[in-house]
């Protein structure tokens, strides 16, 4: 399905052949939110905008952690079961002034928090190549109404990979801009110095014409950047003049026999294309995981304070009497193990005696990662080229029992997040019938010539092919 429409399509027949395909998606488990009514609505307005728009009458899912008014905005989370938000995020505003229409809110993991959508308090969300493995997380939902063929293009949040993860296992394509080009308000906060609302596109050029549409200063986020929305790339003929380093941690000797296959033709169309690949390194980025997992559970255990039951979520009938046994059964009940566990981590990280030993450390760590990739962009080098998973989509149940070794799923894309930096995910093979993903990463605010390059290899790669 594609986004783009055509003289004779409305906003009606748009909507129409939509929910078809969002009931038809059901056994998915990726939508929490959706109503014919309200998109026969979104149909009405778009049919009588006076012009058409960027985005005319191109449907698109947001993941639930993105606020409007129409529909609850949950998290995937019991705390927030029948919320509904008083006003619209930005980027609502934006897709709509631009003639989108919002077609579903999207499953995910409880507070996007996880990378499988395994942790949502509504049921695990499943992958459309195969229904025993995961879509990625936490913006799994997203991912699979894309790959699903539900939507042309869905947006996500991204703290640590929670777009370009999924986009990879579910094999489409998957877009985390700069940090601040995009405004977070009306996006629930995980980690504050990490959000970043992203976006799911069948296409390169879907996911483009949306990140456009949505980027941008806001009044309403003083962590958005004062430039103007990106611009739609224009096509680039080939890849000459630029260079792409692959960086060698990126590719260890137990890397999936398929994933490194898919790097390495990747790699091989790059050059017959007319761009030069060589080795790079960056020294720092073992240390990625364990310094997000020490900043990214801090901010959230201060993000998370407010579910108290006196603020938001329920509260508990029969403790109001012990403010303290309110907040504790309050929380202990509307709060999924996950979100448990990382709230403690970040709590224990703050603490007095260990803020010194472990966040403050980690902060140091975070600023010697952003550095490794300053010096490889002021070296020549024009974008970086890596797998996006070590593997493609696991097996549902097959890591929830071993938080760490869910949390290296994400070993290839939370660096990128730490220095803020514009990535990708790139459908490039299939290995034994699932998606591969490569990931190219751009210096900050080039996100232009990175989805430029991304068109070429789009267009010289054959995603659907198995790699060998």
């Amino acid at each position: 399905m594609s986004g783009k429409v055509g003289k004779r399509e409305s906003g009606k027949a748009t909507a129409r052949e939509t929910i078809a395909r969002l009931v038809k998606a059901e056994p998915l488990n990726a939508v929490l939110h959706w109503s014919q009514e309200l998109l026969d609505a979104e149909a009405a307005r778009v049919d009588a905008m006076g012009a058409p728009g960027a985005l005319a009458a191109m449907p698109i899912a947001l993941k639930d952690n993105i606020v409007t008014v129409e529909q609850p905005t949950t998290c995937a989370s019991r705390i927030l079961e029948g919320y509904v938000s008083p006003y619209n995020a930005t980027v609502v505003d934006r897709l709509r002034a631009a003639g989108a229409m919002i077609a579903a809110k999207t499953n995910l993991d409880e507070f996007a928090m996880g990378s499988s959508t395994e942790h949502s308090a509504f049921g695990r969300v499943k992958n459309p190549h195969d229904p025993s493995r995961v879509p990625g997380g936490s913006s799994g939902g997203s991912a699979a109404l894309v790959a699903a063929g539900v939507v042309p293009a869905a947006l996500g949040s991204e703290t640590g990979g929670s777009v370009r993860q999924p986009a990879s296992f579910c094999g489409v394509v998957g877009v985390k801009p700069s940090y601040g080009r995009v405004s977070r308000y009306g996006l629930v906060a995980f980690g504050s110095s990490l959000d970043c609302v992203s976006v799911f596109g069948r296409t390169v050029d879907d996911a483009s014409r949306v990140l456009s549409t949505i980027s941008g200063p806001d009044p309403f986020d003083a962590t958005t950047v004062n430039r103007p929305p990106m611009r739609v790339p224009k096509p680039l003929a080939d890849l000459r003049g630029l260079t792409f380093g692959l960086p060698r941690e990126y590719f260890p000797t137990d890397l999936d026999a398929g994933v490194a296959a898919a790097l390495r033709h990747t790699a091989d169309r790059i050059r017959q294309v007319g761009g030069e690949v060589r080795e790079v390194s960056l020294p720092n980025s073992s240390y990625a995981v364990p310094t997000y997992y020490i900043i990214a559970p801090a901010e959230a255990a201060a993000n998370l304070a407010r579910y108290d039951g006196v603020r938001y979520g329920p509260r508990h009938i029969g403790s109001e009497g012990d403010i303290r046994a309110l907040y504790r059964t309050t929380r202990g009940e509307g709060f999924g193990e996950e979100v448990r566990r990382r709230i403690l981590v970040g709590t224990y990280v703050l603490s007095a005696g260990y803020y010194d030993a472990y966040y403050r450390k980690a902060q140091r760590v975070r600023a010697l990662i952003a550095e490794d990739f300053r010096q490889l962009f002021d070296a020549g080098v024009d974008l970086l080229l890596t797998p996006t998973t070590p593997t493609p989509a696991f097996k549902a149940g097959e890591k929830t029992e071993d938080p760490v070794a869910m949390y290296l799923a994400d070993v290839f894309v939370c660096s990128m997040s730490l220095a803020g930096l514009p990535a990708l995910s790139l459908p490039v093979g299939r290995s034994e019938g699932l998606p591969v993903g490569a990931q190219l990463v751009a210096p900050h605010f080039e996100e232009e010539r990175m989805l430029a390059v991304a068109g070429v290899l789009e267009q010289n790669l054959d995603a659907g092919a198995e790699v060998r």
